[in-house]
């Protein structure tokens, strides 16, 4: 497994476990945790972005 897939499992890991720790408490969760989730995404996005082109080459 390359260095970056295991870069975007540990990204999406982190991700996943932010929801649910989220979807635990019965209400919204703070902006923080929302930030944060949202940041992941983004990494996630731009780590998925460069495998792809690593795979085109």
């Amino acid at each position: 497994m390359s260095k970056l897939q295991t870069l975007l499992d540990r990204l999406k890991a982190h991700q996943h476990v932010l929801i649910v720790a989220a979807a635990d408490h019965d209400t919204m969760p703070a902006d923080s945790v929302l930030r944060r989730v949202a940041e992941l995404e983004n990494a996630i996005a731009a780590v998925e972005a460069v495998i792809a082109e690593d795979e085109e080459e």
